[in-house]
C-alpha cells in the first residue's frame, strides 16, 4: 500500500520538539566545517554526522537507555525518524556506528563545541546573566563494579567463575592510592558524604548563570576531595574576561584558599557559610550583609534541578561508557540537551495564523 503522508505532516505543528529540531539544525549548520574536516573524501559514503548527533540528542532527551535500543526506536517511531531526518522507508544504521564513530567525535571535540554554539542561542536570545553565577558538582557513577577494585601490581587468584567471580573484601582497607579498577582506571572510588556508601565515581561539574538557570560551561574530573574547587576556578577562568561578577556555592566551597582565589580573579564569593565550634567561615560580614548574597543563596538551589534532569532524563546517573574523555563528552553533550529544552521553554511561542 501507499501513503501520502511524509513524517513532516505526521509531527505536529506545536509539538514541543520542533523549536528544538530548529536550533538543532541552526547549530549543526556552523559545525558543518568541522564535519567535513573529520569524514574523508575517499571509501564509501559515512553517515552524515548530523543525523548521528540528532540521533543521540533524542537518545537524552527521551532517556533511552542504549544505543541497540536506540536504533530499534529509530525503526519505527515516524517521531524520530522526523527529527533525525529519515524518510518512512529509509534503512537505520547499525549500533555499531557509533562505536565506529565515537572516537572521531572525541578527537573532533563536537561535544564542546555544540554545547558553546547552545550557549551562544542563548546570549542571542537574552536569556544568559553575565553577573551572576553559581557552581557546583556531583558524582557520577562509572561504568565499573567494586569487584573490578583491585590492588595494583596483584596478581589475582584463579577465579572461581569467570563470568561473575566471587570477591570477599571484607577487612581490606582499599584505597585509590594502592587499588584500581580494571574495567575503568579513570574512575576512583568515593561518597557522597558520611555514612554513605563508596562507589566507583566520576566528579561532573556546572556553572549555572543565575537568571534562568542554563548552564554556561561543565566540566568531568576524577573524583578527588579538592575536584570541586579545582573545576570551579578552571570553569570561571575560562568564561570571565576580569569583570567583576559574583558566584553563589555551597558549603563544600567555604575554604580559605577557594575564597582568596576568587577575590583575586575579581568574583564575589556568595559561597554558604560552613561554621560550628572547630571552624570559622571563610565568608564574613562584608559579603553577607549585602542583599546579593541572601538572593544567590535563594538561586544556587536552582542547580540541583539541573543535576537532577541530567541524572534522571538525560541518563547520567550510571555511565554507559568507560574513560573520562568519553564520561566527559556525554556529560558536555547531555548539558547541551538541557539548555535545549530550557530556552524553548523560555522563548514564548507564536501562534499559528489561522485561515
Amino acid at each position: 500500500m501507499f501513503s501520502y503522508v511524509t513524517p513532516e505532516e505526521r509531527v505536529p505543528r506545536d509539538h514541543p520538539l520542533r523549536a528544538i529540531r530548529e536550533m538543532t539544525d541552526q547549530i549543526l549548520k556552523q559545525l558543518s566545517a568541522e564535519f567535513d574536516a573529520m569524514y574523508s573524501r575517499l571509501g564509501r559514503p559515512s553517515i552524515p554526522p548530523e543525523m548521528l548527533l540528532r540521533a543521540l540528542l533524542l537518545q537524552v532527551l527521551y532517556t533511552v537507555r542504549s544505543e541497540r535500543q536506540l536504533m530499534e526506536q529509530l525503526d519505527y517511531n515516524l517521531l524520530f525518524r522526523w527529527f533525525v531526518g529519515l524518510n518512512m522507508d529509509d534503512a537505520v544504521w547499525d549500533p555499531t556506528v557509533y562505536t565506529k564513530n565515537r572516537q572521531r567525535l572525541l578527537e573532533a571535540d563536537v561535544a564542546k563545541k555544540f554545547f558553546r554554539l547552545v550557549v551562544e542561542e542563548a546570549q542571542s536570545r537574552d536569556l544568559v546573566s553575565e553577573e551572576h553565577f553559581t557552581v557546583d558538582g556531583t558524582l557520577l557513577e562509572a561504568c565499573a563494579s567494586l569487584k573490578s577494585f583491585k590492588k595494583v601490581d596483584e596478581e589475582a587468584p584463579p577465579a572461581d567463575d569467570p563470568g561473575n567471580p566471587t570477591v570477599d573484601f571484607r577487612g581490606e582497607e582499599r584505597r585509590n592510592d594502592t587499588h584500581a579498577s580494571t574495567t575503568d582506571p579513570d574512575a576512583l572510588l568515593a561518597r557522597k558524604g558520611k555514612g554513605k556508601e563508596a562507589k566507583l565515581s566520576f566528579s561532573g561539574h556546572v556553572l549555572m548563570e543565575n537568571r534562568n538557570g542554563l548552564v554556561v560551561n561543565v566540566a568531568v574530573c576524577s573524583a578527588t576531595g579538592t575536584a570541586e574547587r579545582e573545576a570551579a576556578l578552571a570553569m570561571i577562568d575560562q568564561l570571565l574576561d576580569n569583570r567583576r561578577t559574583t558566584l553563589g556555592a555551597d558549603k563544600n566551597y567555604d575554604t580559605k584558599d577557594f575564597v582568596k582565589d576568587l577575590r583575586d580573579r575579581n568574583v564575589t564569593p556568595h559561597v554558604a557559610q560552613n561554621q560550628n565550634a572547630r571552624r570559622s567561615s571563610a565568608i564574613d560580614g562584608r559579603t553577607t550583609r549585602h542583599a546579593g548574597y541572601q538572593i544567590s543563596q535563594k538561586k544556587r538551589k536552582r542547580v540541583e534541578e539541573i543535576f537532577g534532569w541530567l541524572k534522571t532524563i538525560g541518563g547520567m546517573r550510571k555511565q554507559r561508557h568507560r574513560g573520562l574523555p568519553k564520561v566527559g563528552w556525554m556529560f558536555t553533550f547531555a548539558a547541551a540537551a538541557y539548555n535545549l529544552v530550557r530556552i524553548r521553554n523560555l522563548t514564548p511561542t507564536v501562534e499559528p495564523a489561522k485561515a
